[in-house]
């Protein structure tokens, strides 16, 4: 690149940045600069989600329903698995460690490493055990009573699990496969971690009968959601900042290798199958100017890094207004059906789509309430 080219690059960002502190978010230039644009086809329906507040608590980040149909279950930022009673509400279910001293607060970032940060959560159907993807404390499993999980992963090949995300399970083979998304970065600085270009992330196997944990791929851009086809044929893992999805084959004659199963409008979290063998993927939030820019020059979120923003600020460049985005996949990778509230009425950076009796229940890594959706 042409050195004037990297220097009007650097100097727009400075700009934008300066805006974005600068302007208010009413205003017309902001959101034009920022907003990432509509998906053809795309259904803005979204809006109508029924919002179901977890209180005193933010960022239920994924949903899990037990053997016999109850719940959901969720994580939460301090730490705590909690289980949905319906006319009952929300009641503690679970933790991460036994150490919650410090762990009053429903959003306390500078505690997580203490309080534990619960994501991704699966059940073990034949056991009634649910398996959590904790960002600090590894990987862990709680029985069907719930009370303190048990660690089971800590570390894999000597590198510790920083940044345990989510997982899904294979119960034919009694194996879960479930992604650690940085080797650098801890949870608490995924901006870092997207800014940077990290590409430290690993997709591994845990089996359930000899406790071994296998490293399956490394080098991976902010490895997150995880998702078995119906088949088990193949797994799928998402790349949040390559803004793809990832298939990693286990059968057939191209088992062992690695193609892209989806390349997707924006930056993809969990990933859920349903019944039919089809995936919804919930986007943090689709992409805009300066996501696209990131992606191709990856000095550029090296030069915002240096530059005297928040995290807030960071985030508002990234991902321009609140809003939420699902995206149904085929079993071969084609979009289905897009599903938004672009706008951010009622729902906004979902991060997970979980599809149960005719409704899509919605998790939000960042703010205090789920979504149900009638389909």
């Amino acid at each position: 690149m042409a050195r004037g080219t990297k220097l009007a690059l650097i100097v727009t960002a400075a700009l934008i940045a300066s805006l974005s502190i600068l302007v208010s978010p009413n205003q017309t230039i902001l959101i034009s600069l920022l907003n990432p644009p509509q998906i053809p086809g795309s259904q803005d329906r979204l809006h109508t989600a029924q919002i179901i507040p977890v209180q005193a608590a933010v960022g239920p980040e994924s949903l899990a329903f037990d053997p016999s149909g109850k719940g959901p279950y969720t994580g939460v930022a301090d730490g705590r698995i909690l289980k949905w009673q319906g006319d009952a509400g929300w009641t503690d279910f679970a933790f991460t460690t036994s150490n919650r001293k410090e762990c009053g607060q429903p959003f306390a970032p500078e505690k997580e490493h203490v309080c534990g940060r619960p994501l991704g959560l699966r059940f073990y159907k034949k056991t009634g055990d649910l398996y959590i993807a904790d960002a600090y404390h590894g990987f862990l499993v709680v029985g069907p009573k719930g009370g303190v999980a048990t660690p089971i992963a800590t570390e894999a090949d000597g590198q510790p699990l920083d940044f345990t995300n989510d997982m899904d399970i294979d119960e034919l083979e009694d194996v879960i496969y479930f992604t650690d998304t940085s080797t650098v970065f801890r949870r608490r600085e995924f901006m870092s971690s997207i800014l940077n270009g990290d590409k430290t992330g690993r997709l591994l196997k845990y089996d359930i009968a000899t406790k071994r944990v296998t490293v399956l791929l490394r080098d991976l851009a902010f490895a997150n959601g995880v998702a078995l086809s119906k088949d088990h044929s193949f797994v799928l893992v998402a790349e949040t900042s390559s803004f793809r999805i990832l298939r990693l084959w286990l059968q057939g004659p191209n088992a062992g290798k690695t193609d892209v199963f989806a390349e997707l409008p924006g930056f993809p979290d969990n990933i859920r199958r349903n019944s039919e063998g089809e995936f919804w993927v919930a986007l943090h939030s689709k992409k805009g100017l300066f996501a696209n820019l990131i992606v191709s020059y990856p000095w550029l979120g090296k030069a915002l890094l240096k530059l005297p923003l928040n995290f807030k600020q960071l985030h508002k460049l990234l991902v321009g207004k609140p809003h939420a985005t699902a995206i149904k996949l085929s079993e071969k990778g084609e979009i289905l059906n897009v599903i938004e509230d672009s706008e951010g009425k009622t729902l906004r950076f979902i991060s997970e789509v979980e599809e149960k009796d005719g409704k899509l229940w919605l998790g939000s890594v960042l703010m205090p309430f789920i979504g149900v959706y009638n389909l």
